[in-house]
């Protein structure tokens, strides 16, 4: 996701994706593990993606 996609969304909205993107990064994780992803980048992206959200929603916490 881009940052002002991010910067959009409301804070119920936030904890969704972010829940939803750990649970990518984890099932990416474990079929990794097991058999090689075609493009292990997604990964990265997945992981990168929660980094954003969680950056955001303390941005928002101290304000």
């Amino acid at each position: 996701m881009k940052q002002s996609e991010i910067k959009e969304l409301s804070v119920e909205e936030l904890k969704e994706k972010m829940a939803h993107f750990k649970k990518q990064h984890a099932d990416l994780k474990i079929a990794h593990a097991v058999t090689p992803l075609e493009n292990p980048l997604q990964i990265r992206k997945a992981r990168r993606t929660v980094a954003q959200l969680a950056t955001e929603l303390t941005k928002r916490d101290n304000q």
